[in-house]
């Protein structure tokens, strides 16, 4: 059994220090330019118009509170070794977005309010927030491609069950899950004009920046590369493997009927219960792959049958 670790190094420092960095940026930078601020901010905007004003220490510890709550509560779960790395790195990408985006928003309201007589001739920093999308989304995806799997590893020794399938070894078994490419383009259409009516109810464009990085993202996390080859099998998520079994620590894979919500409570990268986990995008066949650890995986695919006979074939192959 391969020791692991408790805390991974680079999730505790993109996922707990960036976020603290970012708070502490953002208290620094109230201070340093208290002498230039107009003792309110305008905060909220009608339009073109500043209708809403709030207290610069305030707003200032509004935005702490929002960095460390929501950005850092999300990617702090890349610091913990144990769980799964699909996860660790999606609440990583997802919660380096969120404190990007704060902290930028931040900076763009402070520079607005530079040296004004009154915080009713602030604009509204719309800029800021494409920036700190792209900005913490690259930082997160930065981040994400530093982790690695400390999870323990168990190896073993017992043939699958005999009851399992088996089929030919015909090497490497390759299947996309998730979105597909019709799919993609209607919910990217349909947002696309949501949002503009949205913007054009609202007289602003500002929510047309935030729905372009979003979608992005959103598409990203959910498409995936499923592999099965002569070391076992892999899942890709953003060019990243991101789950990962070998051959010595598959005690079996089996098919079954996955109906998402049914079975795990959503689509896509699911977790049901301590090491139970899933990545459930689609109803029908799934290949479920148990580890020698303890965990199981469920991955939903139409060449279930075909990823499971050959994972078992080969750890027939590789054990006495």
């Amino acid at each position: 059994m391969k020791e692991s670790r408790t805390f991974d190094p680079a999730g505790a420092l993109f996922g707990v220090g960036v976020p603290v960095l970012s708070a502490v940026t953002v208290l620094a930078l109230a201070r340093l330019w208290a002498p230039r601020l107009p003792p309110t901010l305008a905060t909220h905007w009608s339009g073109d118009v500043a209708d809403g004003f709030t207290d610069t220490g305030s707003a200032s510890w509004t935005f702490v509170l929002i960095v460390l709550l929501v950005g850092g509560g999300a990617s702090a779960v890349a610091a913990l070794a144990h769980a799964l790395l699909m996860m660790r790195r999606t609440m990583l990408i997802v919660g380096s977005a969120v404190t990007g985006l704060m902290l930028a928003v931040w900076i763009g309201l402070l520079s607005a309010h530079l040296d004004l007589a009154s915080p009713e001739q602030a604009s509204f920093p719309t800029v800021s927030i494409v920036v700190g999308l792209l900005v913490g989304g690259a930082v997160g995806v930065l981040g994400a491609s530093l982790l690695r799997d400390h999870r323990e590893r168990r190896t073993t020794d017992t043939r699958p069950d005999p009851a399992l399938p088996r089929g030919p070894l015909t090497l490497p078994i390759v299947a996309r899950v998730g979105l597909g490419d019709g799919t993609t383009a209607v919910l990217v259409a349909v947002g696309a004009l949501v949002t503009v009516g949205l913007c054009r109810l609202a007289d602003s464009w500002w929510m047309l920046a935030v729905f372009l990085p979003l979608t992005l993202l959103v598409v990203a996390l959910g498409r995936f590369r499923v592999v099965v080859d002569h070391t076992g099998l892999r899942v890709f998520n953003m060019g990243m493997c991101a789950v990962g079994y070998d051959i010595d620590e598959l005690e079996g894979a089996r098919v079954t009927e996955i109906a998402p919500f049914r079975d795990f409570g959503g689509w896509g990268l699911r977790t049901k219960g301590r090491g139970n986990y899933g990545i459930v995008t689609a109803t029908g066949p799934a290949v479920v792959v148990t580890a020698a650890n303890g965990q199981r995986l469920t991955v939903t695919t139409d060449r279930a049958e075909e990823m499971a006979g050959a994972l078992n074939a080969l750890a027939d192959a590789s054990r006495p």
